[in-house]
């Protein structure tokens, strides 16, 4: 069914997760009571992404969140046009259920590289990073997801990365002072697009200090895909991780080198309780968001001018890597999933990834 969501005049027919969602009255299925001073420190959620070909609403994912016992939502952004069009008084109506179900709330649609991710062309980002900023604001949300989607590495027309690490700088200071007006953090996913080692370097660039106006958005398994290990990458990032893509994953040999890809909680070979440990240790409050989806990356390890792109990969890490591809390959449930079939199994395989990634966290808490 579909209901019709306002959004800046325009009527747009959207799915949505129940027939009828009635602003903020909706009730929630979980005791608010229970959520006072005992409220977990280690508050798990989801990202958006994960349920994406559902087609829901920000106010529905709220809802789905809800009903399926998630404590928040990251939310890594939309279409570009839509997300123009969402007016101060729907973000509004976000932020009161969200503050009513005791919902963390995490915003996206922000951009780091000031390059066309195509072309490579040069771009502004001020005036559209300045937008969403604006809109966090809003909902309270001090977290703005920044992803430029890039991947630079896999483009022999691609400028060098340090040539993207200096235009990224030169950008990010011109809106150092925009941020912190809006009371944000600009946090740049691990995405495709830089490592950890070359994350640090860009802050220093910055001139930036941890919790100011720069973080970073943790991907567990997308720091695979760029050669780190987990828990080197989360022991080297820590200070400036402020939200997380919780994703487990896998990493086998292939013909040509390596490929990586995501697996359901718990049936992949991240080591995700060291890592949820060292985030508890930081002392400060950051959200488990539970990301998802099918897929794989290929990595032309074999390949010496591919390797050359990660200058920083040292002969031990790659010995880690190795070993998790190793245990990878002896496990019947790290296996990748085709992409092709995840808007079918997505909704019920984000639902078993909280129930499985909350275990955990309690696990942790109660030792």
């Amino acid at each position: 069914k579909s209901f019709h969501r306002r959004i800046g005049g325009n009527v747009t027919p959207t799915r949505s997760y129940r027939p009828v969602l009635r602003g903020i009255k909706l009730l929630s299925s979980r005791s608010k009571s229970s959520e006072g001073g005992s409220r977990r420190r280690i508050r798990v959620g989801i990202d958006q992404y994960g349920l994406d070909p559902l087609q829901l609403t920000p106010m529905a994912l709220l809802q789905w969140a809800v009903d399926h016992g998630a404590e928040g939502v990251h939310f890594s952004g939309f279409d570009s046009d839509w997300q123009r069009r969402m007016e101060v008084p729907y973000l509004k109506d976000l932020r009161a259920f969200a503050e009513s179900e005791r919902l963390y709330l995490e915003w996206g649609g922000a951009e780091h590289i000031p390059r066309d991710m195509t072309t490579w062309a040069h771009r502004d980002l001020f005036a559209s990073n300045q937008f969403v900023a604006a809109q966090a604001e809003q909902l309270g949300s001090r977290v703005v997801r920044s992803c430029s989607g890039g991947l630079m590495r896999w483009d022999d027309a691609a400028p060098s990365t340090e040539t993207l690490l200096r235009d990224t700088a030169s950008s990010l200071m011109a809106q150092r002072d925009m941020l912190r007006d809006h009371g944000v953090i600009l946090a740049i996913e691990l995405h495709f697009e830089f490592t950890t080692h070359e994350l640090l370097r860009l802050f220093e660039m910055c001139e930036a200090v941890p919790g100011d106006w720069l973080g970073v958005v943790f991907d567990t398994m997308n720091v695979l895909t760029m050669l780190e290990d987990p828990v080197r990458a989360t022991d080297r990032i820590l200070p400036w991780v402020v939200a997380t893509h919780l994703k487990d994953g896998g990493i086998r040999a292939a013909p040509d080198g390596l490929e990586t890809f995501p697996t359901a909680v718990g049936d992949g070979v991240i080591a995700l309780v060291s890592v949820i440990g060292r985030l508890a240790s930081s002392g400060r409050q950051v959200h488990l968001s539970v990301e998802d989806h099918g897929g794989t990356f290929h990595l032309q390890t074999k390949a010496p001018e591919f390797l050359a792109k990660f200058p920083d990969v040292t002969d031990d890490e790659m010995a880690d890597l190795e070993a998790l591809a190793l245990r990878a390959t002896r496990s019947a449930k790290c296996v990748p999933t085709d992409r092709a079939l995840w808007p079918e199994i997505c909704e019920e395989r984000m639902g078993r990834n909280l129930t499985k990634l909350k275990a955990l966290v309690a696990e942790l808490e109660v030792a």
